[in-house]
């Protein structure tokens, strides 16, 4: 199916109609479950569906969105999202893989959903509460457990488990029966119109994958890495300013309150009445209604932890009021302590009356954020000072927590920005490039088979890569290539094919010329090379010598045979036809047509292209006269260092020279030549070269009988 810009559309529309219904379903059954106070969600069936219908990124959006939206009602949504989104993408790849066929693996998937959701809700829970989100859970995990705190988290999470079990059961057998009542055409719309391509089946993936590993480092996972560190990284930094934000601006906010109210505690003392309340205390005028005033204004001020009123003098702070916690009792008036070390670099305007910076400390009070304002009198002279303590601690305990909740949400954002990388780099960028590296990939320009070519070409072609950019730009490039390489290779034969059958013409009228000189060799030259592809083809069939026996060698030495006795050339015709027996200085001379033949053919590779060709033609020109067991000549060579075409050669020459006449012999009847053949294997021939050769006996007779009639 090629790619369908119309089908493109349709899809985009189905997948988004899809994640729009789905949110919907999910967020009001959300809303419905929540009002009516049950102990779970349901907000998991619309996601379920669009991961089952549409894939991961779109399961992925869905599951973000529903979160979001479902926090305006239920304020611990947002923090769940990990969840959601893993939901989205266990789903997917079940969908993928085709595991929902199976009752099996949908018995292992809803536990799978199960696991997922209970234990990791479970976990941020606690992290976020330190107890089960709802009141039923935490009530029967406590009559479970008592007082054990190890045994109440245990009873927490099989609750949970069980409950999530029912819910994620409910939702994914909803979404799935959903999806199967979906037209199947809609349902292909959804799945292959987002390609960019010719869509890919899930064996072309998994082949896609498999070609990418094989490098050391794939384009799928350099984009993988990137986009992951570029998300997290995008997340660490949000999340890290957020923190920071936040605290800074709490620290200052707790600050600012923390200097409101020590104004406003030094605007309610009456500094005129400080040394009587110094001197009195309680008994004082006026001291308990004071002090009640600071109380609530303690109490009134967010994160103010102590408020009190000390007079500086130069051997210490003297309490005039303190407003005790639940942490510390209260100092009573006239309490001398000596000054903390991180207030020492201070004292000089304080004992000037001078109002000071906030102080941070973490000393006898505990780690704090002090705020000094002075308590002036009727004649403009500071007589003490209002003191405020702000815990740093709950400050950091506050901010921590912060900083979860800022991790839990930013974790479904991140897979979120992760995933729709993934997605868009997938479809216009890693299949594209990796269906075309899968089909150069298995182009071979030396492939003898054109026809193979031409249908590479074409499944090349057949991609209809679409990407709108470089990518498809560089398709066009390598089709137009691969065309171009295709119909040059396709000339390249047809020019080798007629330099070939040059080059035979000229073989077969070289080995005339000598044959013709011989007056009675009866088209020796044709039956021998006959001969030669039967016994090669027989070797080949029966697996002997596999490594040397291939196509090309086959073709090489069926080629050339007939040059096998091209040194006759230098032998004088009163030898070459002489109708007697050769003397012994005769058959010497007989003799030199082998290392002839292997000059001849020598001066030929030197001056000619094919040498592969000619190299076979050399070797059974020069040694077709050897002997397995090395009494042969001209070098006396033995076994199977006589190279393989002179030992078949050696096999289809003497045959042929038995069951043919000649000027000094009539022609050995068949059954004797194939005798004598028999009993020379493994003294004159190779035994395999033999066994072959008489177990081919109806193609050699059909040879011998054509050759006779002719």
């Amino acid at each position: 199916m090629k790619f369908q810009p119309e089908r493109f559309d349709q899809s985009r529309m189905y997948r988004l109609l899809s994640v729009i219904s789905a949110v919907v379903v999910n967020v009001l059954f959300a809303f419905v479950i929540n009002k009516l106070g049950l102990p779970f969600y349901l907000d998991s069936a619309g996601t379920i569906f669009v991961a089952a219908l549409c894939g991961t990124f779109p399961g992925v959006i869905t599951a973000v969105v529903t979160n979001t939206l479902c926090s305006l009602f239920n304020p611990y949504a947002i923090y769940y999202t990990l969840i959601s989104v893993l939901i989205a993408i266990c789903t997917a790849y079940f969908v993928r893989r085709e595991q929902y066929k199976k009752v099996r693996n949908i018995l292992i998937y809803i536990p799978a959903l199960t696991l997922i959701s209970g234990v990791l809700g479970t976990v941020f829970q606690w992290m976020l509460l330190g107890a089960p989100q709802f009141d039923d859970v935490a009530e029967t995990a406590s009559i479970i457990a008592g007082k054990n705190s190890i045994l109440f988290f245990l009873a927490s999470l099989l609750l949970n488990l069980a409950l999530n079990l029912f819910d994620k059961g409910i939702s994914a057998a909803a979404a799935l029966i959903s999806v199967h009542f979906i037209p199947a055409e809609v349902k292909e719309i959804i799945r292959h119109g987002a390609w960019r391509q010719k869509p890919l089946t899930n064996v072309e993936l998994r082949e896609i994958r498999g070609h990418s590993r094989s490098g050391r480092r794939s384009i799928s996972l350099r984009m993988t890495m990137m986009l992951s560190i570029a998300s997290l990284a995008l997340t660490l930094v949000m999340g890290v300013i957020s923190v920071n934000r936040h605290y800074e601006d709490t620290r200052d906010q707790y600050s600012q309150n923390a200097l409101n109210a020590a104004r406003f505690a030094a605007s309610v003392v009456d500094a005129d009445r400080v040394d009587i309340y110094l001197r009195d205390g309680e008994d004082a005028p006026g001291y308990k209604e004071t002090r009640g005033v600071l109380y609530r204004i303690r109490e009134s001020a967010p994160g103010v932890k102590f408020l009190y009123v000390v007079k500086i003098t130069e051997d210490g702070c003297y309490y005039v009021f303190d407003c005790d916690s639940p942490d510390e009792p209260a100092n009573p008036p006239g309490f001398r302590v000596d000054f903390e070390e991180a207030f020492l670099p201070y004292v000089p305007d304080m004992l000037a009356g001078k109002q000071i910076p906030p102080i941070e400390s973490n000393d006898v009070s505990g780690w704090v954020l002090t705020t000094y304002y002075p308590v002036i009198n009727d004649m403009g002279r500071t007589v003490c000072y209002a003191g405020v303590d702000v815990s740093m601690s709950y400050l950091s305990d506050y901010t921590r927590d912060f900083a979860l909740k800022t991790i839990l949400v930013f974790s479904g954002f991140f897979v979120l920005i992760l995933g729709y990388g993934l997605w868009v780099s997938g479809l216009y960028l890693i299949y594209p490039i990796g269906s075309i590296a899968a089909m150069i990939d298995g182009f071979d320009p030396e492939t003898e088979d054109l026809d193979e070519l031409d249908d590479n070409v074409r499944r090349l072609r057949s991609l209809d890569i679409r990407t709108g950019d470089e990518v498809e730009t560089l398709y066009n490039a390598v089709c137009k290539m691969s065309s171009g390489t295709a119909e040059q290779l396709r000339s390249i034969r047809y020019l080798a094919d007629s330099t070939a059958k040059m080059q035979n013409g000229l073989i077969i009228t070289m080995a005339d010329l000598v044959e013709n000189r011989d007056s009675d060799t009866g088209a020796h030259i044709q039956k021998t090379a006959a001969y030669v592809k039967i016994i090669a083809e027989g070797l080949k069939r029966k697996g002997y010598y596999a490594e040397k026996l291939t196509p090309k060698f086959i073709s090489d030495i069926v080629t050339s045979a007939p040059l096998h006795d091209i040194g006759k050339i230098h032998i004088s015709d009163t030898i070459l036809n002489k109708p007697g027996k050769l003397t012994p200085e005769e058959y010497e001379i007989m003799k030199t047509h082998t290392t002839a033949g292997r000059e001849i053919m020598e001066k030929a590779i030197s001056t000619v292209n094919g040498e592969n060709y000619l190299k076979e033609a050399k070797n059974m020109a020069a040694y077709h006269h050897e002997r397995w067991d090395g009494k042969g000549y001209p070098e006396g060579l033995h076994g199977q260092v006589i190279p393989l075409s002179a030992r078949i050669m050696a096999v289809a020459d003497v045959f042929d020279a038995l069951a043919s006449p000649r000027i000094y012999k009539p022609a050995y009847p068949f059954e004797k030549a194939l005798e004598i053949i028999e009993e020379g294997a493994g003294a004159q021939f190779d035994p395999k070269c033999v066994e072959v050769f008489l177990e081919s006996l109806t193609e050699v007779r059909l040879v011998l009988e054509k050759y006779q009639e002719s």
